[in-house]
This record gives C-alpha cells, structure tokens and sequence, in this order.
C-alpha cells in the first residue's frame, strides 16, 4: 500500500504554480531582452508592438481551444503536451534575425503557452472545497507574477553571461522539466495513490454539487457564451487585462525610455511590481474565507467584495503620469501589480465557482480568449500612441477599466450571488 502524502492538494497547487512561473519566465524573457533587441535586430517600437500582438493572437485564440483541449483528454495529458510545445517554441527565438521572425516564433509560444491558466484553474476545481478555492488559486496565481518577477534578473545574467540567444534557450529548457514532473506527478483526487481518503472526502465534501470531474462528453459551448454568468466574469476580464499585460510587456521599455534607467537598474527595479502582485494575489485569495468566517458574506459576493478592492486601488498606477521620479513610479506599478492579481485570482476562481467540472476549463478559456483580446487591443494602442502622446494617459485609462470592470461583476453576477449553496 503506497504511503499517503499529507495535504496533497497543496503540493498540486505547487506543482501548477511551478508550471506557471516556468510559463510566464519564457513569455517574460522577451521584455527583459527587448531594450538590447531593439538594438540588435533594429526594430521600431510600433514594430516591438507587433511582435508582442503576434504573442498576444496566438494566446487569444488558442486560450478557448486549449481549455475544450484540456476538458476533452484530460490534465494529464493536456497540459504536459501543452508544456512540451511552448518549451520548443521558446527555444526557437534563439534563431530571430529580425522582428518578423521574431514575431512568428512569438506567435507560436502564444499558441502553445495559452493552456496553463485553465489548466491551472481546472486542477483547483478538482482538488479543493469551495471555501478553499481562492486561497488555492492565490497561490498558484503567485506563479504568474514570480515568473515574471524572476525574469529580470535570470535573462539579464544569462546575457551578461553569454548572450541573448542563450537567454531564450535557458528559459525555454526549463519547460521540458515541468512537463516530464507534470506527467510523473498529476492526478485526479479520483485515483491519485497518494491521497488519504480522509483528505479524498475533504475535498469532495466541500464540492457544490455539480457533476463529477471524470465527466468526457463534450463542454456545452453554446450553453456557456449563452450565460450571464459567462459574461459577468469576460467582461470584467476583458477591462482588466490590459493592465497586466502593460506591466509585462512595456514596464522594461517605459523605465529605460521615459525614465533613463539602464540595462542593470531595470534589473534591480522592474522585478518589484511582480513580487507586489504575488502578495496581491495571495491577499485576495485569503479575504474571501475571511469575509465568509467573520462577516457571514456569501460564496459569490465575497469574491464581489475583493474585485472591488482592487479596482479602487487601481488608482494608483493610474497615476504614474503625474510620477516625479522613476521610483515613484516603480511603487505605483508595485500598487497596481498588487491590485491586479487581486482581481485576476478572484474573476478566475468565479470560473470553478460558477461553471460544472467539465466546464471549467472551456469556460476558464473563452474568458482568457476576452481577456486577452482587450489585452492585444490596448497594446496596440500603446505602441502606437507611447511617443506620441506619452505613457501617462495611457496607464490611467487602466485605472477606469477596472471600475467598470467591478460594476459589470455585480450587476451580471447578482442572480449566481443568490442561487450559491454557500
């Protein structure tokens, strides 16, 4: 009889936030490289935009493909295939001579990267009681933010080391690892041999009843799109993601255009935001338990209350414009990370609240698919009008974003706040 591993969901929450970190440092590692390609490559800053819109298609198509891929065959073998494609395409960048070839093998990674955060936020619908989701999901949410926190230092190394194309095969290597552990390691509470059954009818216990996650008949699309409850949550996500994927994408270029800094102080700074978002995320996972303990707040409406928190904090990076120094600006993109994942881990837990087991992941990446399209739109924008009329109106349209975003939460979700069983 195999031992069991006590408070095994908590080592799969760290297995699926390793994934992420590993996920986000290749996605990452671009931006860190940007101000040195720029030069090498010698392409324009519109021309930068296109190739992070390259990324950014790929992610928003195959987001709701990845997600009915991973409720059709499963985690195990999903997001390990997933896992082993990114990795290539990573190391592919190696080979860029140019934007366009840049932005191709961009394309690719966006493609094969856009799995981990359904897979992510499936895997908790099926390893944890409800009460016990957003804390979950907090952490595994961290993933994204340290991958993007480690980045800086690891690339800048790397290429101070050796150069940039070893930069993208180092962090394009660490993908395969993960997979192979993903493979060894994952399971369904159904069957892992590892778990108790006393933490087996812990997990199940605190399940709404809705189905089972063995479930293999086809995700209801149609049925999804058609919900409120769908909309209530890609709305929001929709507003809220451009914020995210300004602090990735263009935190490195507007530190080194607009405020001077050097290769070496980027390093020392554009990590901050990222370890401000990991305490956001971790935050806002634990406020919905509290708000349920000690103030009797609803399933659906704790989760309500957090969003709105962040959004009013959102103020903050709304205000870099009016920023007198680089560090003022570096503590305000710190407010904003911390807000953000706040809001992200929140609208993503909705996801396992308010969907069936084999839903979750399908409906987890139609809203990734709205998320990122108001992504890719508002980086466009950047890179288009960042010259011309500069970064500070531009971050305080994220500011408004979030604050319709929170309004959309409560008025489409009120109906699933009344009908929660908790």
């Amino acid at each position: 009889m195999a031992k069991k591993l006590k408070g095994l969901r908590w080592w799969i929450v760290g297995l699926i936030c390793l994934g992420t970190i590993i996920n986000y440092l290749a996605r990452n590692s671009l931006a860190v490289l940007a101000p040195v390609l720029q030069k090498t490559l010698s392409f324009s800053t519109p021309e930068y935009s296109y190739i992070v819109a390259a990324f950014q298609v790929g992610y928003t198509v195959m987001q709701a493909v990845g997600g009915y891929v991973l409720d059709f065959l499963g985690l195990k073998l999903g997001f390990a295939l997933f896992a082993v494609i990114w990795s290539v395409a990573n190391l592919l960048h190696a080979l860029a001579g140019g934007w366009v070839s840049l932005a191709f093998f961009r394309g690719l990674l966006g493609l094969s990267e856009a799995a981990a955060i359904p897979a992510g936020i499936k895997a908790i619908s099926e390893w944890f009681p409800a009460k016990e989701r957003s804390v979950a999901v907090g952490y595994f949410n961290a993933g994204t933010s340290l991958g993007a926190l480690l980045a800086p230092p690891l690339v800048v190394w790397v290429l101070v080391q050796s150069s940039w194309q070893m930069a993208f095969v180092v962090t394009g290597g660490l993908g395969f690892i993960f997979a192979l552990l993903w493979w060894l390691f994952y399971r369904t509470p159904s069957n892992h041999s590892l778990l108790s059954e006393q933490e087996r009818d812990y997990i199940f216990a605190g399940q709404e009843s809705k189905g089972t996650s063995e479930e293999r008949k086809p995700p209801p699309i149609r049925e999804i799109l058609s919900s409120r409850r769908f909309w209530g949550i890609a709305i929001p996500r929709f507003l809220a993601e451009p914020a995210w994927q300004t602090f990735n994408f263009w935190i490195p270029l507007y530190l080194a255009n607009e405020r001077h800094m050097n290769l070496k102080e980027i390093a020392i700074f554009a990590w901050l935001p990222f370890l401000a978002a990991d305490l956001g995320g971790i935050f806002g996972g634990y406020l919905s338990p509290l708000l349920m303990k000690y103030f009797k707040v609803r399933l659906i409406p704790s989760r309500m209350a957090g969003i709105v928190l962040g959004a009013i904090l959102m103020i903050g990076p709304g205000s870099i414009g009016l920023a007198a120094s680089p560090y003022v600006a570096i503590a305000l993109f710190c407010i904003g990370g911390f807000a953000h994942q706040m809001i992200s881990a929140l609208l993503n837990t909705l996801s396992a609240d308010v969907f069936k087991p084999h839903e979750v992941a399908t409906a987890n990446g139609l809203t990734g698919t709205a998320a990122w399209t108001g992504g890719l739109s508002f980086s466009l924008v950047v890179g288009a009008l960042a010259t011309k009329i500069g970064y500070g109106p531009l971050f305080a349209c994220l500011t408004l974003f979030d604050i319709i975003g929170a309004i959309v939460v409560i008025v489409l979700l009120r109906g699933a706040a009344k009908r929660s069983p908790i």
